[in-house]
């Protein structure tokens, strides 16, 4: 089987003739089935926990933050989304209602706007490191004035609190702080142990996440392969995924990620329907 699970509908809107470009690249590259993960800062629900986390001063980081969380944000409720999957399902398009949460310091409001609505599996993500964006192009510079060795244990702290949460089906895109090629010089093992350790107590799976070969510097597949060793280790499944933003994005290089987790020894992802979850034949 192959599917892709992880995308967004953000930079056009709930419209129909936008989004069947989505499904028009899953049939083009021979996708079984799809899910979208819209990104949680669509939706007001989830806004005062962005106000109550992110660096939003004077700062350099905060400026642009603030700025940020005024563009195209909060600008459909979770009864909207719903409302337009089972629209898109009613025109006999097949897709998963995901969503993809930031990594929130309140994990039981997370759990209590969860609660609420029947989606098909939630993905948990590490957007923020301390309320830095640190994936944002605009504030790249940031990363000068923090030492790798203390991004690393930051992003392991934000791993092992969001996995405590117990909200999550699925990691998104693991260690993508390589993103813009800001690599270590020293033993990562331990902070990649402890992200597995706390994936496999959570009962979470691992998103092999493409979006970092096409959309940003590193060009390699997240998480990398140092990281896909002790996952396989630690027996944690998988799901494939473009984190496609564009309808055309869908499913890309999806064949590559089933190859490269096959590299690793998997032959088997999970696939979710309702928060349950089935293990499938890749490819």
């Amino acid at each position: 089987m192959k599917y892709d699970y992880h995308m967004h509908f953000e930079y056009g809107d709930y419209d129909v003739e936008w989004v069947k470009g989505f499904f028009e690249a899953a049939q083009k590259r021979g996708l079984d089935e799809i899910g979208i993960s819209e990104h949680s800062h669509t939706f007001p629900e989830f806004q005062q926990l962005y106000y109550d986390d992110l660096i939003l001063d004077d700062s350099f980081v905060g400026s642009f933050q603030q700025k940020w969380l005024k563009r195209n944000k909060f600008k459909h409720t979770l009864e909207d989304y719903f409302a337009f999957m089972a629209k898109l399902r009613s025109l006999g398009y097949k897709v998963k209602t995901g969503i993809e949460v930031c990594n929130f310091q309140n994990q039981a409001k997370v759990r209590e706007i969860l609660s609420h609505y029947d989606f098909d599996y939630v993905i948990g993500s590490i957007h923020f490191i301390r309320g830095w964006a640190y994936d944002s192009s605009e504030i790249k510079a940031e990363w000068q004035n923090h030492s790798l060795d203390d991004i690393y244990e930051w992003y392991t702290q934000e791993i092992e609190h969001l996995c405590a949460g117990g909200c999550y089906d699925v990691l998104g895109h693991p260690f993508n702080i390589r993103l813009y090629k800001y690599l270590p010089d020293f033993d990562v093992q331990p902070y990649l142990l402890r992200a597995v350790k706390a994936l496999k107590k959570a009962n979470m799976g691992v998103d092999v996440n493409t979006g970092t070969l096409y959309r940003y510097p590193i060009e390699e597949i997240s998480p990398y392969p140092e990281f896909m060793k002790l996952a396989k280790e630690y027996d944690l499944p998988i799901i494939t995924s473009s984190d496609a933003h564009k309808p055309g994005d869908c499913g890309s290089y999806i064949d590559k990620a089933i190859e490269y987790a096959k590299g690793f020894g998997y032959t088997q992802g999970l696939t979710f329907d309702h928060r349950q979850r089935n293990l499938v034949e890749l490819g």
